[in-house]
């Protein structure tokens, strides 16, 4: 990768004369994260705003390492700053999560970031952390009189879990296990629906996620990749304290628009015989597009029932197979998967394939009608945005509480019974290709999901309320310069 782009002198002055906010940011790993970063961090470069990338390689997968690559191809002005981590013990942790692990890496190795934040010139005037980093980068921030922001790439719900769930646990009994969360002004998170992890408070994943939850008050702002008429009662509740008293200025600042290299990749994914150019030439609203996100790997016997049932809904369908956590691992052939004849079977109606697509895209062609998802938030917030009903089957993590607004924004339906990770039993392909074939051909429920795509429209358009956001959030860094 090229180097990094040469630094200005200190206090350039911007396009009005005024000293340019300079704004750091601190993403962590995995590329539901990685990608909303990389896409707010486009739309913040159009407001006259100098951006640093704290960048730590070799990324846990692939697509990271191409995506970080694009992101300084696209915006030569962004500068990379790289960091180095120490030396991790991954042993500590026998099975832990990749993107977890590094997680943990980065927060054993942020006591050295603030040095390399004073050194930066311009002087910097803030810092934006993903939420997994906010515990560490909050106190360096604070240390060196600069703001501390969180873009929060998954929903105000969730924000709003994040936020509560130290002081429920401070709230109830100590021998008691967790239940249900009933989360002031926004509403009672069901048990089962939590993300798993939180159910073991020595769990790695729930000690981060406590630890961050408590600093988020301190912080100075958080972005949220969602819009006001998405989840109105969630961001009210955060904005006005009932979540959490004296929480700090929200910007709902979702959708992000996709890069330009995302669109560049795009199109050069619609070569002839691509899984694009087979899309392109199927009728309107008639093909089921089927992705599990990006590290959702779901079990052999699970994936050959979802093949039976797209099988049995007589449907046009597109399928992003995963079967690996982490892309580089994922070796299996698709034949050995889906079993002898299905291929054959399913020709010309449709397409299975491991190769990269972009989702974005993949929505907003007319011929999708249907969004079989995890209900991970990046894919939530697509399938708002171009009006396609999602059919939310939740994984794992915050899926189901971002499946509660799938159902209740009018998105598209989650099948609350189906089972997720750790349940051990599968979903018959004979009830999936039930549900497909009912919702593909449920008038309202493709209405419900057009009018929140025109929501959507009204949000990011200029004078909309995500629109709004990002000139709030930049109106307080200029403030401070």
């Amino acid at each position: 990768m090229a180097p990094p782009p040469a630094v200005l002198s200190s206090g350039e002055l911007g396009a009005r004369g005024h000293t340019r906010p300079h704004v750091v940011f601190v993403p962590s790993a995995g590329m539901g994260h990685l990608l909303q970063f990389f896409r707010f961090i486009g739309a913040l470069s159009a407001h006259d705003v100098d951006i640093s990338v704290v960048t730590v390689f070799p990324t846990v997968s692939a697509a990271e390492a191409d995506h970080f690559a694009a992101l300084f191809r696209d915006y030569p002005s962004v500068r990379r700053l790289d960091f180095d981590l120490l030396p991790f013990d991954a042993s500590e942790f026998p099975g832990g999560d990749p993107f977890l692990l590094r997680w943990e890496a980065l927060r054993r190795s942020l006591h050295l970031l603030g040095p390399v934040i004073a050194g930066v010139t311009p002087r910097v005037t803030a810092t934006v952390t993903d939420v997994t980093l906010v515990s560490h980068v909050n106190p360096i921030a604070k240390d060196l009189g600069i703001q501390c922001h969180v873009l929060y790439v998954s929903s105000a719900a969730m924000m709003s879990l994040v936020s509560y769930f130290p002081i429920y646990l401070d709230n109830k009994d100590a021998g008691a296990d967790v239940g249900d969360v009933d989360i002031p002004g926004v509403r009672r998170l069901k048990r089962s629906w939590l993300p798993q992890p939180l159910l073991d408070l020595n769990k790695l994943f729930t000690k981060q996620f406590i630890e961050n939850g408590r600093e988020m008050v301190k912080t100075d702002g958080v972005l949220i990749n969602t819009f006001d008429a998405l989840e109105p009662v969630a961001l009210a509740a955060l904005r006005d304290g009932k979540v959490v008293r004296g929480f700090p200025p929200v910007f709902a600042v979702g959708p992000h628009s996709s890069l330009a290299s995302e669109a560049t990749k795009s199109a050069a994914a619609e070569a002839e015989g691509s899984p694009m150019a087979w899309l392109r030439q199927q009728p309107a609203r008639s093909v089921v597009y089927v992705a599990f996100g990006s590290r959702c790997a779901v079990s052999h016997e699970q994936i050959r029932e979802i093949a039976a049932g797209l099988e049995a809904s007589g449907s046009r369908f597109l399928w992003i197979l995963k079967t690996t956590v982490v892309d580089r691992d994922d070796d299996a052939g698709i034949r050995d998967v889906l079993g002898d004849g299905f291929l054959e079977r399913v020709r010309g109606r449709g397409v299975v394939t491991k190769a990269w697509v972009d989702q974005d895209a993949v929505l907003r062609d007319p011929a999708v009608g249907l969004f079989l998802s995890h209900s991970g938030w990046n894919s939530v917030i697509e399938a708002a945005t171009a009006g396609v009903p999602l059919l939310a089957w939740p994984r794992g993590g915050d899926h189901r509480v971002a499946a509660t607004v799938v159902a209740s924004s009018g998105v598209g339906v989650w099948m609350e019974q189906w089972s997720w990770d750790g349940e051990e039993w599968l979903v018959s392909g004979e009830e999936i290709g039930g549900k497909v074939k009912e919702m593909m051909a449920d008038a309202g429920v493709r209405e419900k999901a057009a009018k929140v795509g025109e929501e959507v429209a009204k949000a990011v358009a200029v004078g909309g309320t995500s629109h709004t956001g990002i000139l709030d959030f930049v109106a307080k860094l200029k403030a401070t310069t």
